[in-house]
Formats: C-alpha cells, sequence, structure tokens
C-alpha cells in the first residue's frame, strides 16, 4: 500500500475559544485535518494543531519525500521525513505537519491489519479511560455554573485554565478555585492551568510556589503551565518544593525537546500533545522516556475528534496513563463524528475497539466546518 496524496482542510466557523490574550474567533483556523490517500483506495485521518495555510505549505515540502511512500510503515516513514527537515528547523509547522500524517498512517496500519491503534502500539492495558473536561476559567460565578453543567453531562474530573487567572490578583485566583471545588465537590478531580505559555505572561517563581500553596488547600490534582514554558531552572526548583503535582509540557515537539526536562525532573506530570510532538510515533517514544525517569505521562488534548482518539489510544497502550484531556463544548470533537464520544455511568470513556483510529466521521458536518473542501473523497 502506497501513498498516493495527502490532503489537508482547516476547521473553521466553531473554533473555541482559547483564553489566549490574542482571542480566538470562530473563523480562525487553529486545526487542521490531514487525510493520506493510498493507491489501494484507504484513507487514514489524522490532525494538526496548526493553521491550514501552514500546514499546506509544509505538505509541500514534504511532499518528494512521502509520495510513493509505504503507507503502513509509520514510525520509519515519519521519522525520514523528520530527518530531512533538519535545513528548515526541527520543531514547528513542519513537525506539526508531521504529527498529523504520522497519526493518519498509524489509522492505515491499523484498517489494514483489523486492529485498534492501541494494540498495534504493544497492547491494551485498558478499555476505558477517565476524560477529564477541559474549560475556560471565568468569573466565579460564571464558573460555577458552567462546571455544573458539565458534572451533570457525567463528566467526574475537570480541568480550568487561562481567563483572568494569574492575571489579576491572588484574591481572585483563590475565588476561581474555591468555586471551582465548591461546583465539582470533593469527590472528583480538579486541575488548575495557569496558561502561562500564553504572550507576555505575567508571573514567576514565587507566585507560582506561592499559589501551589493556594491550591494544595483545595485538593488541587496539578498545576499546568505554572510559568514559562522556556523557564527549566524555575520548573525543576518547583517541582521540587511545590504540594502539589507539576504538569507541563504542550509546547514542546519532538523527543529531543523532551529530554532536557525529564532527566532535569523538571516536571511531574509530562503532556506532549499528539497533533504538536510529531504524532503517534513520537509521542510514544517521549512516554517511554518519561516512564524511564519516573515521570507520569498524560496527553495533552486540545484538538479535534482524530487528536482525540490518538489520545485514547495511547492511554491504552501504557500502563500510568489513566486520564485525557476533553475539551469541552468543542463542533471539532463532538460534532464531526457520530456517537462516538459517550461517558459510561461512572465518568469513562470507551477506547475505540475498532480498527485504526476508530472514527465514524459525520460527513455532513466535517463539510460544513472544512468548507466542502475535499478531504476524503
Amino acid at each position: 500500500m502506497k501513498i498516493r496524496e495527502i490532503r489537508c482542510a482547516g476547521l473553521r466557523g466553531a473554533t473555541p475559544e482559547g483564553g489566549w490574550s490574542n482571542e480566538l474567533r470562530p473563523e480562525d483556523c487553529v486545526h487542521t485535518l490531514v487525510a493520506v490517500h493510498t493507491n489501494e483506495g484507504a484513507v487514514g485521518l489524522g490532525s494538526v494543531f496548526t493553521n491550514d495555510a501552514l500546514v499546506r505549505a509544509a505538505l509541500a515540502v514534504l511532499e518528494p519525500l512521502y509520495k510513493g511512500e509505504n503507507a503502513l510503515e509509520p514510525e520509519r516513514v515519519s521519522e525520514k521525513l523528520h530527518a530531512h527537515m533538519f535545513w528548515l528547523g526541527r520543531g514547528g509547522s513542519i513537525t506539526h505537519a508531521i504529527s498529523g500524517v504520522d497519526i493518519a498512517l498509524w489509522d492505515l496500519l491499523g484498517q489494514a491489519t483489523g486492529q485498534p491503534v492501541g494494540r498495534l502500539l504493544g497492547g491494551r492495558y485498558r478499555d476505558r479511560v477517565q476524560p477529564y473536561a477541559s474549560l475556560l476559567m471565568d468569573e466565579p460565578g460564571v464558573l460555577r455554573d458552567r462546571l455544573l453543567a458539565v458534572k451533570a453531562q457525567g463528566f467526574r474530573a475537570f480541568k480550568i485554565g487561562w481567563g483572568p487567572f494569574g492575571r489579576r490578583n491572588c484574591a481572585t485566583d483563590e475565588a476561581i478555585v474555591r468555586a471551582a471545588r465548591e461546583a465539582v465537590g470533593d469527590e472528583c478531580r480538579l486541575m488548575v492551568d495557569a496558561g502561562a505559555s500564553d504572550a507576555f505572561w505575567p508571573q514567576g517563581y514565587k507566585w507560582a510556589l506561592n499559589t501551589a500553596h493556594m491550591l494544595s488547600g483545595y485538593g488541587v490534582h496539578w498545576f499546568e503551565e505554572a510559568l514559562p514554558p522556556d523557564a527549566l531552572e524555575d520548573h525543576v526548583r518547583l517541582r521540587e518544593h511545590s504540594p502539589v503535582q507539576i504538569a507541563g509540557g504542550e509546547v514542546l515537539t519532538r523527543r529531543q525537546a523532551f529530554q532536557p526536562w525529564l532527566q532535569a525532573r523538571a516536571l511531574d506530570i509530562v503532556q506532549p500533545d499528539v497533533t504538536k510532538v510529531g504524532g503517534i510515533s513520537e509521542e510514544r517514544r517521549i512516554a517511554w522516556m518519561a516512564q524511564e525517569h519516573g515521570v507520569r505521562f498524560i496527553p495533552h488534548g486540545w484538538n479535534t475528534a482524530a487528536g482525540l482518539a490518538a489520545d485514547l489510544h495511547l492511554a491504552s497502550a501504557f500502563a500510568g496513563t489513566d486520564m485525557v484531556e476533553y475539551l469541552t463544548g468543542s463542533a471539532f470533537i463532538d460534532d464531526i463524528t457520530e456517537g462516538s464520544w459517550r461517558l459510561d455511568s461512572e465518568g469513562m470513556l470507551a477506547i475505540p475497539e475498532t480498527p485504526g483510529l476508530g472514527l465514524k466521521l459525520n460527513r455532513e458536518a466535517l463539510r460544513r466546518y472544512t468548507r466542502g473542501e475535499p478531504l476524503l473523497d
């Protein structure tokens, strides 16, 4: 089975707010779907956390390397693409685009072998996993109502992030966390994401440490992106002294960027994003490295249905990965699939057992959000 062509289509019209200082608009494109078409007619689906113009340009650069390649060898083909792109810079849009290609190739390998991707990764430790509802912070009263509504949908774990947190004063920070804990109750997991990768983040180490102690009083499970993503030494100190677990890594790409963070024990929980780091092949290597350094692997998943499916299969393949991120209220997760995401009575999400990623797409919704671009047909 050979790669005949690779298409991409940006998702627009329902882009969720990101909480960024330069806020996203519904028509902005930050997620792009990738489809690998083969000479035998099979099509694999992937996802990229990058604007479609950048993905399209990257695919044009990569085309001489992937066209005619074996579509059933995702790790080798992806590594070939990485290895020949050193002159354009490691990481960034090229690596993001390769991520989508790699996910799609794993989807094809699963389809060809009749196996779910998780089994092809070495075996499934679980057939269901706890999704944590990921939503933006807001004023305490507004946030409380949103959390109660999401809890009513069956979620039993929640992450609140960005918004006014860390951007106003410590009293506001605590009022937000207090309202969140009151809404979800003591029986549910609660995580806090400061969003310090945002442009011109105003806080530093001392704020992060003081905030970690405040969060501990509310039983927060982990503190994510408490510091800017290049502050390695401060992360090391924070992890050593924080009473709550420190999580991060969503902006890093490829295993080489993660290595110094894992070796320095700068994180308790590492969160690579499969639609950025280089795909399933690269994320699996990062997860193995994390295991060797005693760091827990929980995927970052602010992306699409294809990204969520990849995260579910990765979670099935690692014994310690008992949670995945679920971006609540996103049409690019909920609308473009048909009946795929149903929580059971314990707030758990089933990991697909059908071949490949196991996605069943709603073609009408997909055409609507891709503006009719011929992605699959």
